[in-house]
């Protein structure tokens, strides 16, 4: 077969019939909104041979989209990894086969995204792939997603809002949330995916700095947010950003506040690539030089 397009969909590409394995595709897209190939290589039963040649009949049949956003990146060197998207296919066979709550979108125009905000979701995507994976590895931890709150009213995004300062209100929305149940005690993480598209610090909270989600991650424990709203009775926050550097000033601005400052856990996006096993990441706390593991 001549080689495909990796932007436009190809008439010529064979007819088909959706296995299990795609079907496992298709879900782990959903689930996380936006995969590289790298990540569905590793979630999903196959050779890397295999679930790349159905990534590429998935997308041709339109069950899956390739965000165009990322075309610059090939047009230069043509060697990063494609990132998918759910098609409008895939989502009529998930609403169809799994019953799952989709509102009439069209994803082809929900996929149609800009570029941070496309590797803003990947660094979301590397995180949670990595804590999947680990979790697959230990029979003694469980995954909990925010279905295992079991809430009344379900929130998309799940977001609140806390005062912050004398005067300021704030809105607090997680990149995710997620926890581990072990012997049956849970804990909840709150996680925040830093690109270093905002400054650490400014002269006034009404601007967005990362000091203020630090003000207002402290006032959403002071008011005792989690337990109330969503029956989350131990949280912390776990923050991976682009480099060593930042690390040291995010921990600066952590040690400003007045209290709360154990709630807040830091890494980069190095270290996260360097260690093969999520729960054997050493994460930075305000205390410098004293390091701690998720499991310890």
């Amino acid at each position: 077969m001549p080689r495909l397009p990796r932007f436009k969909r190809s008439p010529d590409i064979p007819a088909f019939q959706l296995t299990d394995r795609d079907r496992e595709i298709l879900q782990h897209v959903h689930r996380h909104r936006f995969l590289r190939s790298d990540h569905l290589v590793a979630l999903t039963t196959g050779s890397p041979q295999q679930v790349l040649r159905r990534l590429q009949r998935l997308y041709h049949h339109g069950y899956l989209e390739r965000p165009r956003s990322q075309i610059d990146y090939y047009h230069k060197s043509g060697s990063r990894r494609i990132a998918y998207g759910l098609g409008n296919k895939g989502a009529a066979w998930l609403k169809r086969k799994l019953s799952l709550p989709f509102h009439q979108l069209d994803w082809k125009r929900k996929n149609h995204v800009g570029r941070v905000f496309l590797e803003h979701a990947l660094l979301v995507s590397d995180i949670m792939v990595a804590v999947e994976l680990a979790c697959r590895n230990r029979n003694d931890v469980r995954l909990l997603t925010t279905d295992d709150l079991h809430l009344s009213k379900r929130r998309e995004p799940f977001q609140w809002n806390v005062n912050i300062g004398q005067r300021h209100r704030c809105g607090v929305i997680p990149d995710k949330i997620f926890g581990f149940e072990i012997q049956g005690e849970r804990c909840w993480y709150f996680l925040e995916a830093d690109r270093a598209t905002m400054p650490i610090t400014r002269s006034d909270l009404i601007q967005t700095s990362f000091y203020r989600k630090l003000l207002a991650y402290e006032a959403t424990w002071t008011q005792n947010i989690p337990r109330r709203v969503f029956a989350i009775h131990r949280f912390r926050v776990l923050t991976v950003t682009t480099n060593s550097e930042r690390v040291q000033g995010m921990i600066a601005a952590c040690q400003k506040l007045k209290q709360g400052r154990g709630l807040f856990l830091f890494t980069n996006t190095k270290t996260l690539q360097e260690q093969p096993d999520f729960f054997a990441l050493h994460w930075q706390t305000h205390r410098q030089n004293e390091p701690v593991d998720l499991l310890a």
